[in-house]
């Protein structure tokens, strides 16, 4: 297996190499509605600043944003002040009175901190005289959430209707919407709304791209490990059969409920990491666990529409000599030959397969994964992928040639071998200047 990056590289280019490694991410945003709920204490995390500038940035390269913000530790703490109880039922306030008068008032400073923070010019950083400008309003309709198992959640609230068509106006003004965790009835009352539940609602009206959640925990936990993707049917499971904490739950409740009516992914993602959302949205791995209706990581046979990802991949390997260097006309008379690895449609990993049915022998070529998406096993399913597909045509040994992996190889079941052992069409195209070595495994 080898990687995309040249033993040599030039100085001062690192950073192009990444700009370069994050414009797919850039692209498949550009345009898209991202909904983002902001738990209330990110508002006094040290980074906070910078989650406006980086937010700023998404927004100016053409992310439509709409935040959703709660406020939870500023109502606990305006009702320590007031000497006012807070009572939870299933990790829901029970909103009296006194409560709904401590989240009006905390909901118009959050907002007010958050309207500042966006309207200060963000100096010292990348989005340093920059205008954004933010909008709020009552865009949501709610009603009581009502008595559920004998308990009266009072003034606690659910959605009852989300007036898409104003927030899409003001995102195609290139607005940034703010929406605070309050819904007012026709009538004029006001609800406090949990804002994970409002997030879902607010993104599955809008069918928004994304939906991140800024929380309090690394994101879905199983074993003490992040789960960096689930599908629908294995968050589902996570949640029926209770196997992750309550927290966790509870998390993923919100995000089934999101995916259930649109929305594309839905990411948990940590808010203590000072630019989590970024690494979230802009890297492969990402930071925190990202949900999603199917799984976005394939490995499949390749088509005509994937020779310019494929060139991509395999151009760097070529111009160092890691490879042998196939014109695009060849690459696109052979690209049935191609297995690809593709991770939210970004090629990542190939290999391919060239048989010698007379001899029953079959040639691996181009077996490559990037550097940057290497230590996860990706080339041993490539080999494991191409091995299968070679018994199915009836080969009995798998040959490769290669001049810098050796090693690799030989710790996977092949064995040094010589020219002699090639099929004799192959022989004849071996090129004795490059030499090659040899290497053939039985199957």
């Amino acid at each position: 297996m080898t990687d995309t990056t040249s033993d040599m590289e030039e100085p001062g280019l690192e950073w192009v190499d990444w700009f370069r490694s994050v414009a797919p991410y850039i692209h498949a945003i550009r345009g898209k509605t991202v909904v983002i709920c902001l738990a209330g204490e990110m508002i006094r995390e040290d980074h906070f600043n910078s989650f406006i500038a980086d937010i700023s940035m998404m927004s100016a390269i053409g992310a439509r944003i709409v935040l959703v913000y709660g406020v939870r530790p500023q109502v606990e703490e305006l009702m320590g002040l007031k000497a006012v109880e807070s009572r939870y039922v299933s990790g829901i306030r029970i909103t009296d009175a006194q409560a709904l008068s401590c989240v009006k008032e905390a909901a118009g400073e959050v907002r007010l901190d958050i309207e500042a923070a966006f309207s200060q010019g963000l100096p010292n950083t990348p989005m340093a005289h920059s205008q954004c400008r933010v909008v709020s309003g009552n865009f949501v309709t709610a009603r009581p959430l009502g008595i559920i198992d004998g308990t009266d959640y009072q003034l606690t609230g659910v959605v009852r209707k989300v007036d898409k068509e104003a927030i899409k106006r003001e995102l195609d003004f290139g607005n940034i919407v703010l929406i605070a965790p309050l819904g007012f009835s026709p009538t004029g009352e006001a609800f406090n709304l949990t804002c994970e539940d409002l997030a879902s609602s607010v993104a599955g009206e809008l069918k928004a791209e994304k939906l991140a959640f800024l929380t309090n925990v690394d994101g879905v936990r199983r074993f003490g490990e992040v789960v960096t993707e689930l599908t629908v049917q294995e968050a589902n499971e996570f949640v029926s059969k209770k196997l992750v904490d309550d927290e966790d739950i509870y998390n993923l409740r919100y995000a089934l409920k999101a995916l259930n009516l649109g929305v594309s992914r839905v990411h948990i993602v940590p808010y203590a990491l000072n630019g989590g959302i970024l690494e979230e949205f802009f890297t492969h791995d990402g930071v925190g666990t990202m949900i999603t209706s199917e799984n976005l990581e394939s490995l499949r046979q390749a088509t005509a529409d994937d020779v310019s990802g494929l060139i991509k991949l395999l151009e760097p390997l070529e111009e160092d000599g890691t490879l042998v260097k196939r014109p695009r006309e060849k690459l696109e008379r052979e690209i049935n030959r191609f297995y690809v690895l593709e991770h939210d449609g970004i090629i990542y990993g190939s290999a391919a397969l060239y048989p010698f049915p007379n001899e029953k022998l079959g040639e691996m070529g181009a077996l490559t994964v990037d550097s940057a998406y290497q230590g996860s096993g990706d080339g041993e399913r490539l080999l494991k992928h191409i091995e299968n597909e070679a018994r199915k045509v009836g080969l009995t040994r798998l040959f490769v040639l290669t001049t810098r992996t050796m090693h690799w190889f030989l710790k996977r079941g092949f064995r040094p071998a010589s020219v002699e052992d090639l099929p004799i069409e192959k022989r004849k195209l071996y090129n004795w200047q490059r030499r090659s070595q040899i290497f053939i495994k039985d199957l």
